[in-house]
């Protein structure tokens, strides 16, 4: 097999931070400041996405009380670890990501009007390409050097009745983010701060 160019080749070790040694990580350590955080989104949002739509929307829980509401909408084996992570990200799409079409592809909006058409269309392909994008989300925490904990087993329903009143958003995945703890004993799952 060849690489189509050697220059845009990842090395060895890079490959391995984020393929080869990522697992779901269920304990953390360290921190993730802000500065951190929005990086992490800066290089997961121009992955490529059907008409680079970009739905993907991250909601950063940081609060005390953002955290403990979002616990409690958590299954309850991933309610611990999501107390205790350094940050925890809920991903969700975007309802009206069409709407802007102009700001993610101007000059060409003729495709725009299936989706205007067809509600559930718009939301199937939004749903879609933000799951696309949560995989380039985990990736560039992977490639910053970040553990993650991606997890299904909550009551999405909730969190978007919490976080998302409005149904801007809809929520399918949340993900827990920090450092990978080597040594199982000095990571700790913590209490639920409330």
């Amino acid at each position: 097999m060849t690489v189509a160019t050697q220059e845009n080749q990842v090395d060895t070790a890079a490959l391995n931070a984020i393929f080869g040694e990522a697992r779901t990580a269920n304990a953390f350590t360290g921190e993730v400041t802000d500065e951190q955080a929005q990086r992490i989104y800066e290089l997961a949002k121009f992955g490529p996405t059907a008409f680079n739509s970009q739905p993907l929307r991250v909601t950063y829980v940081r609060s005390d009380e953002a955290r403990a509401t979002l616990v409690e909408a958590m299954a309850r084996g991933n309610q611990a670890k999501t107390a205790a992570a350094p940050l925890v990200a809920i991903l969700s799409y975007d309802t009206a990501w069409h709407e802007q079409w102009d700001n993610f592809l101007p000059g060409y909006n003729a495709p725009k009007a299936m989706y205007d058409a067809d509600a559930e269309f718009t939301a199937a392909t939004g749903n879609n390409n933000a799951h696309l994008q949560a995989g380039y989300f985990m990736l560039a925490a992977r490639g910053l050097g970040f553990a993650v904990g991606p997890m299904t087993g909550a009551d999405f329903s909730a969190i978007d009745a919490s976080f998302f009143p409005e149904g801007e958003q809809k929520s399918f995945l949340v993900v827990n983010i920090g450092q990978t703890c080597r040594k199982r004993a000095r990571c700790t799952q913590g209490a639920l701060r409330l």
